[in-house]
């Protein structure tokens, strides 16, 4: 295998500090760029060659400051762009924005500017495409920009048509669009399913959040790290791969855990209208303690629909092979359990 140099953006965040560590494994040379006040621990020590040949440099800067991107991307072969802002509700919604569609604007020029690049993989997300409401999607949807449930959702949707457009100009760009990423690793907002679990194991989530009805397509990390390699190694240009996992209600993820740890489920479901009055004064909390809330309206309006998705052709072409929610989570659960943020 040739070794490629690789640079990773969004380097320590929780896909991809575990992309970086694949690679790196690989014996590639990754490039991971990253802030200067980015959390690097999760990361492989820098200039630490591994028994199969693999570096790790770190690289700093940021996604939306165009001149210490295009200085990362500098004689490399292929670009991971996983770095987004990845949350339901922010003070301060421009930055969606300006992170993941201004962010992805300046990869694509950099792309232009360095004339090393090979392949672009693009990491969007399953909210790009928009709700599917009473049926399962693939690739072939398209967001029908009538109505976004979070700023979040708006933005990925945005980014889907640059980088869309970005491949009909002949950028060499695939696409990967995870679904509700979870597994072991660090606790950020975008590990929600792990954060759920915390609060359902404390107590302070004491029943079932949305209905029966309301599915998402559950991808472990792993299973999306390996998505995104194949995606290197085997995805078509231009072409959309949806790395999802099993469709399932937050209420099937509560009853699995329980089973996993032999722990009554709950015996209720939580209200929307609860849900919505507790948002907002989560964020109303929020605003004085700067602190992210776990539950937003922008959230509740969110789970109010289903975003079930088919990862048929990822299965086809890149040999994706995502685990059920049964696997994934006997996996987090005691990982939960031994660091301390549940008990069971």
């Amino acid at each position: 295998m040739k070794k490629k140099v690789i640079l990773v953006t969004g380097a320590s965040g929780y896909l991809g500090s575990r992309l970086c560590r694949e690679l790196f494994n690989s014996g590639h040379h990754v490039k991971a760029f990253v802030r200067r006040t980015s959390d690097v621990s999760s990361l492989p020590p820098p200039t630490d060659g591994g028994s199969s040949g693999g570096t790790l440099e770190l690289v700093y800067g940021d996604v939306t400051d165009y001149p210490s991107l295009v200085q990362a991307c500098s004689g490399c072969h292929v670009i991971f762009h996983a770095a987004a802002l990845v949350e339901h509700w922010l003070p301060d919604p421009s930055r969606f924005i300006a992170v993941n569609v201004g962010g992805l604007k300046n990869v694509l020029q950099a792309y232009k500017e360095t004339g090393t690049i090979e392949k672009i993989v693009y990491t969007s997300s399953f909210f790009a495409l928009g709700p599917t409401d009473g049926y399962v999607a693939d690739e072939t949807q398209v967001h029908p920009g009538k109505f976004f449930t979070t700023e979040y959702e708006k933005s990925k949707a945005v980014a889907d048509k640059v980088a869309l457009d970005a491949a009909s100009d002949g950028v060499p760009i695939v696409l990967a669009y995870p679904g509700v990423v979870y597994g072991g690793g660090k606790v950020t907002t975008a590990n929600t399913v792990a954060n759920m679990l915390v609060e359902r194991f404390n107590g302070r989530l004491p029943g079932y959040i949305g209905q029966a009805k309301e599915r998402f397509s559950f991808s472990h990390v792993d299973d999306v790290v390996n998505g995104h390699i194949s995606a290197m190694d085997k995805g078509k240009l231009g072409e959309r791969y949806l790395l999802t996992g099993q469709n399932a209600s937050w209420k099937e993820v509560f009853d699995i855990a329980a089973m996993i740890t032999q722990t009554k489920k709950p015996s209720f479901g939580i209200p929307i209208f609860i849900l919505v009055f507790y948002g907002w004064m989560s964020v109303l909390l929020a605003k004085i303690t700067g602190k992210v809330p776990l539950v937003s309206p922008p959230m509740v309006r969110m789970i109010k629909h289903q975003w079930a998705y088919s990862c048929d052709k990822a299965k086809a072409e890149l040999g994706y092979h995502p685990r059920s929610l049964e696997e994934g989570l006997s996996e987090v659960l005691p990982w939960l359990k031994s660091s301390g943020s549940i008990k069971y």
